[in-house]
């Protein structure tokens, strides 16, 4: 099987990820790249890391060129945009898996609080499938429109899902603390991201206010069958790239007995899947662990009364680029880890 794939969005952080992994995907042809339309740029040019490998021209989307060259686009877009395009992709056909935040959240009001923008497709916004290959598997594997998760999200969720599926901590004593490099602003020229200013430094920004909160509400509380709602303290390291969140917990009072050892519980929930990796009991991961991969790496240890659950994703794989990638073969009923591993 070879899929034909376009990417609109394809300058950024998230498009030059996902042009390499998608060169060296054995199932895939990328046939056409698309930006907003402002300007004509070849995709070598941009990353000269495609010199001679991938020499396309980058410009506003043709859509006779989607219709006729393209089975699935991939949406690497601003947050607000990627509803401009979804709709006639969609008319047009063609499977599309979005990398913002435009089709994660259910509730376009929730949406609108924390995106300060009116959702424009509230229709296909229902038929949206949560990309989450872990919790979600099933219906990806049937999806038209694919949201892929955020970040921190990814790193939280899978972090958290194996306690509260099993109601073994406190829904409503969740603190996430949880620190990103610096691409995970995007390509922004706003001094805060600039290098002069974030070497040497480390800050917290956005303090339980951020957009991701909503998101990570929304399926933390479907796993636990209740309402779940997080503090979120997101940080900025001064790096480029990985995740490291660092999840405190109550066991929750009513907890059923029989989770003696958590390390095995995680172990057991995820024992199927070729991109979570369980540390040994109190061994926590660093970013370095999974930096350059899909992988999330967990570590987890029993206080007692408390848990203490620490995982690690790069930001721009596993919680963007390749985790869109790993939703594309389950859409295609690929091996799960083609062009990942």
């Amino acid at each position: 099987m070879v899929i034909n794939v376009g990417i609109i969005g394809a300058t950024g952080h998230t498009g030059g990820v996902l042009i390499e992994l998608l060169l060296n995907h054995p199932n895939v042809r990328i046939t056409h790249l698309f930006n907003t339309g402002k300007t004509v740029q070849v995709i070598s040019e941009v990353f000269p890391r495609f010199k001679h490998r991938l020499d396309l021209v980058c410009a506003k989307p043709d859509w006779q060129k989607i219709r006729k060259d393209c089975d699935l686009i991939f949406l690497a877009l601003p947050h607000t945009v990627s509803m401009k395009f979804a709709p006639r992709l969609l008319s047009l056909g063609k499977k599309v898996i979005d990398l913002s935040a435009d089709y994660r959240l259910r509730n376009p009001k929730v949406f609108e609080k924390y995106y300060k923008a009116v959702h424009k497709d509230t229709v296909n916004l229902k038929e949206a499938v949560y990309g989450l290959p872990e919790l979600n598997r099933a219906k990806i594997k049937s999806a038209r429109l694919l949201a892929n998760p955020g970040c921190y999200p990814t790193s939280a969720i899978l972090a958290l899902a194996p306690l509260l599926a099993v109601d073994l901590v406190d829904p409503d004593f969740i603190i996430i603390d949880a620190k990103s490099g610096v691409s995970g602003a995007g390509k922004k020229l706003e001094k805060e991201y600039l290098f002069s200013e974030i070497e040497g430094d480390f800050r917290a920004y956005k303090v339980n206010s951020h957009q991701h909160a909503p998101e990570m509400d929304q399926v933390l509380s479907k796993i636990a069958g209740k309402k779940v709602s997080v503090t979120f303290v997101p940080h900025l390291l001064p790096i480029e790239r990985g995740i490291l969140s660092t999840i405190y917990l109550k066991k929750a009072a009513g907890a059923k007995p029989g989770y003696k050892n958590i390390t095995e519980l995680f172990k057991r929930f995820y024992k199927n899947e070729p991109f979570i990796r369980i540390k040994p009991e109190g061994v926590f991961p660093r970013i370095k662990d999974v930096a350059e991969t899909n992988f999330c790496d967990i570590g987890v240890k029993d206080f007692g009364k408390t848990i203490i659950v620490i995982s690690a994703i790069d930001n721009l794989l596993k919680g963007a680029s390749a985790q869109a990638v790993q939703n594309m073969n389950i859409m295609y009923k690929l091996p799960e880890t083609a062009g990942l591993l």
